[in-house]
């Protein structure tokens, strides 16, 4: 999954009792996921404004001048689904100075993930890496409840790339097991499909695009969660949006400074290479 989505902690209540993940739930989830898919594919291929900041010129101004906007999509960025909460926000930036493939070589170093992406992730490794499509996992930690928790995430991301400047991808969790009482002698990890519900499944899609001297990156960060009791929903509501705001806003931060520094490292890299074949026409021509 990508970053911004392992970012996306979710400020739900932590109880003892261990819930189990219904098929009632999976089904709408599972057709969330396919209809926003789709939407993508018709985006890219429609010759409608291929980012959301396209759609309103003030976006983009705001982007330009450093801004990173985080917006809810619709019903303030939930939506009820049977025994549960789909979580859907977006996060803009402008990264200055930064080519498409600075920003692919940084999303795509999963490695790196647990140096870059700290507090959230701790461990990461790349699982098998292909032109196209990648397998990585992550353990994810979440520290916005009082109790420890966490959970061990196997994740597939696929790009595509719509021609030198463009490029989407979508990335979704194939397994999440959460670890009971993370960091104390009695941790566990469960089996898939129960635990305390604050994350049942994760899904992104990411859009890359370079001009205006730099590289714009929107990521949609979708979560399948427990549902919220109704006599909280007051209490909770605000924290999840507070904490998905914060959270998206990080992440997006700690990549574009990354994809910054890989830009720049190619910089000196390529200037250093014209440099020395300069240097070496120049012994050539006087023997």
């Amino acid at each position: 999954m990508k970053s911004y989505t392992l970012a996306l902690a979710i400020a739900l209540p932590c109880g003892a009792a261990t819930l189990t993940l219904s098929p009632a739930t999976v089904k709408a989830w599972d057709e969330y996921i396919a209809q926003e898919r789709s939407l993508m594919e018709q985006k890219a291929s429609s010759g409608k404004p291929f980012l959301w900041a396209d759609e309103a010129p003030q976006r983009l101004d705001k982007l330009k001048s450093g801004q990173i906007l985080i917006v809810p999509f619709e019903h303030q960025g939930l939506r009820k689904v049977p025994s549960g909460l789909i979580h859907h926000w977006l996060g803009a930036v402008f990264i200055p100075d930064a080519r498409i493939q600075d920003v692919l070589q940084v999303i795509r170093n999963y490695s790196r993930y647990k140096d870059l992406y700290l507090p959230s992730v701790t461990v990461s490794k790349t699982i098998a890496r292909g032109e196209s499509q990648d397998r990585f996992y992550t353990r994810l930690v979440n520290r916005s409840i009082l109790l420890g928790s966490a959970f061990e995430t196997d994740c597939e991301s696929m790009y595509i790339r719509l021609d030198e400047r463009r490029a989407y991808s979508f990335t979704r969790s194939t397994r999440i097991q959460e670890i009971d009482n993370y960091g104390t002698p009695t941790q566990r990890t469960l089996r898939e499909g129960e635990g305390s519900g604050i994350l049942w499944r994760l899904f992104s899609v990411t859009r890359y695009a370079e001009r205006d001297g730099g590289v714009y990156v929107e990521v949609e960060a979708m979560g399948l969660t427990r549902d919220i009791p109704a006599s909280l929903h007051w209490l909770v509501d605000p924290m999840v949006r507070r904490i998905s705001r914060s959270a998206l806003t990080l992440s997006l931060q700690q990549t574009g400074k990354a994809a910054q520094s890989a830009a720049e490292v190619a910089k000196r890299e390529h200037g250093s290479s014209d440099s020395s074949t300069a240097h070496g026409r120049g012994r050539k021509s006087n023997p």
